[in-house]
């Protein structure tokens, strides 16, 4: 593809927003592969470690403020340029701070780098894509949100090999180095490619003052914060649960911990959107909900190692449909909602996405490191989780509003 129809094609800025995707992924994925080398090497605490993805994800929810509030006065291309910018110097920077300053800080800094970057990425990538002028836009939408997932997949497998081949205590700084190439394609993907603006919020969607004044946005909004925790409580910790907790070796760990969650919440998105014609999408989201809540029990509690990891890849199926599956109910609901909508909603699953993690960490850390313990306690948000959509069918049922299509 040629450097001038790059910059008219809008084929072109689809793929570089896949790619974005896979930076966001990197961003949040990436650092929780470390955490107990980081232990080992720097005296970090659980508790410190629950500060790191604190900080990680209160820069997402930073992010997604900001650009809610400004960000339609913002050059679409400033935006997205400075969200991968900000993931490079994220990656680098976790990579060398915490080897020439004192590690924590170090660390802190290297992460709220990479939660500027993802941030925005979250922000930005969907307007991108939906104001492109394709056919097809929900499932275009559908395998964009899948690319996290597929991008999530790529970093546990892909840096299970590097640590399989090398010496992770030796050789892991090598590796944010080598997964910095992404968003630096990104940049320079994001100079040529065109960009396309939806209408702004005052010109198209409903006031914010206005959302929160409905029951139903306000009961989306519970249900993203609970996707945001039940995703990220595994996660974020499903790499030192398969390594501290059930014994077992660091890439091996990885691969069937982690790496079998990012799959199979990578294959939920892509075949959900088949799936909702036969089965409406509040009946697949209950069903997946009362899944998530028997995958953490499995985890927290399956004595044999394989059980326990049979619900982390459990944990990876049901949570796969939450976050888009909120997304498009709320815009069938709320018609007119805007950007305003979706950046709130946005809002809402990154505070789930802090809390829910940082919580889990912090009793697994009052009870002596047992990430067990962490989990059992995360069944709350699927659980809350299930009975926000069993309320959402009734309001459905009380306002006789037409079956979902």
């Amino acid at each position: 593809m040629s450097r001038l129809s790059i910059r008219k094609n809008w084929h072109a800025t689809v793929l570089a927003c896949y790619n974005g995707y896979v930076v966001q992924a990197v961003c949040v994925n990436l650092p929780p592969l470390f955490f107990l080398l980081f232990g080992r090497q720097f005296g970090i605490t659980l508790s410190q470690l629950s500060a790191l993805i604190v900080a990680n994800f209160s820069l997402q929810l930073a992010m997604d403020f900001i650009a809610s509030r400004v960000g339609d006065r913002i050059s679409p291309r400033v935006q997205i340029l400075t969200a991968h910018v900000s993931a490079f110097l994220g990656l680098i920077g976790l990579s060398v701070l915490p080897r020439v300053m004192d590690p924590f800080w170090g660390l802190i800094i290297a992460v709220s780098l990479l939660g500027v970057g993802g941030g925005l990425i979250e922000v930005m990538i969907s307007p991108l894509v939906e104001a492109c002028p394709t056919e097809g836009k929900s499932g275009n939408m559908s395998l964009l949100h899948s690319f996290y997932s597929w991008g999530q997949a790529a970093v546990v497998f892909l840096s299970g090999l590097w640590f399989l081949a090398l010496d992770i205590d030796v050789y892991w700084h090598y590796l944010p180095l080598l997964w910095s190439v992404i968003p630096f394609a990104g940049i320079v993907a994001f100079c040529l490619v065109p960009i396309y603006r939806l209408p702004t919020t005052e010109e198209s969607g409903l006031t914010a003052k206005k959302l929160f004044s409905m029951p139903v946005f306000l009961l989306f909004l519970v249900m993203m914060i609970c996707a945001g925790a039940s995703e990220q409580c595994m996660s974020q910790w499903a790499s030192g649960f398969a390594e501290a907790a059930l014994g077992i070796p660091k890439t091996a760990g990885d691969m069937l911990g982690p790496g079998m969650f990012a799959v199979a919440m990578a294959l939920t998105r892509v075949f959900s959107g088949k799936l909702s014609k036969k089965i409406a999408p509040t009946v697949q989201m209950t069903f997946c909900a009362a899944l998530c809540v028997v995958a953490y029990l499995l985890a927290a509690l399956a004595q044999p190692a394989w059980a326990a990891l049979l619900g982390c890849m459990l944990c990876g199926v049901s949570v796969g449909i939450f976050w888009p599956g909120i997304l498009s109910l709320s815009a069938g609901r709320i018609p007119g909602g805007g950007i305003s909508m979706f950046a709130i909603l946005a809002l809402a699953g990154d505070i789930g996405c802090l809390t829910g993690p940082a919580l889990s960490g912090k009793i697994s850390d009052l009870r002596g490191g047992d990430l067990r313990a962490g989990f059992l306690f995360a069944i709350v948000f699927p659980a809350v989780e299930l009975l926000a959509l069993i309320l959402l069918t009734r309001y459905r049922k009380n306002r006789k509003e037409p079956p979902e299509t």
